[in-house]
C-alpha cells in the first residue's frame, strides 16, 4: 500500500509541472514535522501536507468549483476538481 502513496505522490508533482502550477507557500510545523506545501494556478489552488518530507505519507487536499474541500485519493480527483474550477472562469 506505501508504494500506492509515492505512486500518487509521482503522478501529481508530474502533472502539476505539466500544468504549470506554482508554489506559493510552506510551512513546516517543528512540533509534529509536518510540511505544507500550497501550489496554485489561475483560480485553482491545493494543498499537500508531508510528514518528514516523506513523498510516501504526503496528502493532498483540493476545493471543487463551489469551495468544498476534495481529499484527493488519486490523480483524477484533483484534475476533476481543477478542470471543474477552471471551466467556471
Amino acid at each position: 500500500m506505501k508504494n500506492v502513496s509515492g505512486s500518487l505522490h509521482s503522478k501529481v508533482h508530474r502533472w502539476i509541472d505539466a500544468i504549470g502550477f506554482r508554489l506559493n507557500g510552506s510551512q513546516t510545523n517543528i512540533n509534529d514535522n509536518v510540511t505544507t506545501n500550497h501550489y496554485f494556478f489561475e483560480t485553482f489552488n491545493f494543498f499537500e501536507k508531508a510528514k518528514n518530507n516523506d513523498p510516501k505519507s504526503s496528502k493532498f487536499l483540493c476545493f471543487d468549483a463551489y469551495g468544498e474541500s476534495i481529499k484527493v485519493n488519486s490523480l483524477l480527483d484533483l484534475q476533476t476538481a481543477f478542470f471543474e474550477n477552471i471551466s467556471q472562469l
